[in-house]
């Protein structure tokens, strides 16, 4: 990319970026669930399950998170470590292909998240990068899900980076976690750095990124190369926090 024309992206990303990190985004985006408890585990877990539901329209991933907290109580993480999750139902619906029973695969696998790290980021600060942390935490959700055979159990909702998946979900997860910068994201994390992040790229975002000549044009797939391609492309703006920019695309016309 030319220097002149990078500048006019990165000065158009950055106005993008003003305008949307804003406490007015908070309310209208999945957020907002994690933001109603307080730092620490609640919030954490908080978080994970919000940007697990994060796919479709906005209005209705908001209205399954309203449905899906509430069956958790004031404490999420009290509904897990108390074991209260087993009363879920098997099939009973939270947001198009999540149901109960997903839930409750999640709620088993926190736990033992929880048992054996102390901590959600305990378990991803123990891993080498982010990709090996979402390897982590998805082998001990499955550990803690074992199928008929005894094996682990691996569900659909949990991306396999792997497969070579973007894992747009869980790096959303990361995102509001991680960025110190607010007000949308929540600097719940310290151990892991900003500058160690991914971008959660979506159909949306990639088309924004190509639009603006930040992805190849040629290249269609919203993988797990085209993410590090991106993520590598935006350090080159803001080498510290290149995933604030994550805004920026998402809002991009």
């Amino acid at each position: 990319m030319a220097e002149t024309l990078k500048a006019g992206v990165k000065a158009e990303l950055d106005r993008l970026y003003r305008e949307t990190n804003t406490p007015a985004f908070i309310p209208l985006d999945p957020v907002k669930f994690p933001h109603r408890y307080a730092p620490g585990p609640d919030r954490e877990i908080a978080a994970f399950l919000a940007a697990s539901i994060a796919w479709g329209r906005r209005d209705l991933i908001l209205k399954s998170g309203e449905k899906m907290f509430a069956l958790m109580g004031l404490s999420p993480y009290a509904f897990i470590m108390e074991g209260n999750y087993r009363k879920l139902k098997d099939r009973r619906c939270i947001h198009r292909t999540f149901f109960e029973d997903d839930l409750r695969y999640f709620c088993r696998g926190f736990r033992a998240c929880y048992t054996r790290y102390g901590s959600l980021e305990a378990l991803f600060a123990s891993a080498g990068d982010i990709w090996d942390g979402i390897a982590l935490f998805r082998e001990t959700m499955a550990s803690a899900n074992p199928g008929p055979s005894k094996k682990p159990l691996y569900s659909k909702h949990i991306a396999n980076p792997a497969s070579s998946s973007a894992c747009k979900r869980l790096n959303l997860a990361l995102r509001w976690l991680v960025r110190r910068e607010g007000p949308v994201d929540m600097g719940l994390w310290s151990s892991i750095s900003p500058s160690a992040l991914f971008i959660p790229l979506d159909v949306h975002v990639g088309r924004s990124a190509r639009h603006l000549g930040l992805l190849e044009k040629g290249r269609a797939a919203n993988d797990k190369k085209a993410v590090i391609a991106l993520t590598a492309t935006l350090s080159e703006f803001c080498p510290e926090d290149p995933v604030k920019y994550d805004f920026a695309l998402f809002s991009y016309n």
